[in-house]
């Protein structure tokens, strides 16, 4: 699986060109892309990056990639980041890792989004991942209750569970909030879902990620898919 992870990674490096302003991901996948793209800085490519999570910022640090923050450059060329899932629109959940808030932002403020995976991330519907929902830690039984409401509008249903981290405590991201992962199953209608959480109080953010993504490349047996939006 990290194979296919590395490929997928390396293809995604063939789109950038020297001078970019590139938003870097968080996880497993994005992981691959900044060790790679770190070898192409140390040959003598100039890049600078902007960086999804602090994880993110100490590995580009360590691989020697300039980096900067959207309040000094409020524009990028390319982000590369990995999903949890995507599916034929190129919808995307993503989350997983707990940086969705983060990087959401970079991919908004990017020309294109490049999403690397390998091709147990593609699905149809979405909804198999649990679903992150970023949330503010105060009234987080009143904002679940409007969740649940949410969800039965978008017809969809499943357990709410609270995230807790590798030592039993709540997850905390980067930004201080929690992350309720919801188990749904299924997302018949994930635009309409990512519209109906996107209103709610307390909801800070969430894993659907609708029209952001471009491109999808996926790394299989087969060897490498790249999908476009149509």
């Amino acid at each position: 699986m990290d194979g296919l992870k590395r490929q997928a990674a390396a293809r995604a490096l063939q789109e950038v060109r020297d001078g970019m302003k590139l938003g870097l991901g968080t996880g497993s996948t994005a992981k691959h892309f900044v060790d790679l793209l770190g070898e192409k800085v140390r040959a003598g490519m100039k890049v600078v990056g902007v960086p999804t999570s602090e994880a993110t910022r100490a590995q580009a640090e360590a691989c020697g990639i300039a980096l900067a923050t959207l309040d000094e450059i409020d524009h990028l060329d390319l982000t590369v980041d990995g999903a949890d899932e995507v599916d034929p629109a190129l919808n995307l959940i993503k989350g997983g890792g707990g940086a969705l808030l983060r990087e959401k932002i970079v991919a908004a403020a990017s020309d294109r989004m490049v999403v690397i995976a390998d091709e147990s991330k593609w699905v149809d519907p979405l909804g198999r991942f649990p679903l992150p929902i970023e949330v503010i830690p105060f009234g987080l039984a009143a904002t679940k209750a409007v969740i649940g409401k949410a969800f039965a509008e978008a017809g969809v249903a499943g357990q709410m569970v609270l995230r807790t981290g590798k030592d039993g405590h709540v997850f905390v991201t980067d930004g201080g909030h929690w992350i309720v992962d919801a188990h749904l199953g299924r997302i018949g209608d994930a635009p309409r879902l990512a519209g109906l959480l996107s209103v709610i109080p307390g909801v800070v953010e969430h894993g659907l990620f609708i029209g952001l993504a471009g491109t999808v490349v996926l790394a299989g047996a087969q060897g490498i898919r790249v999908v476009e939006r149509r």
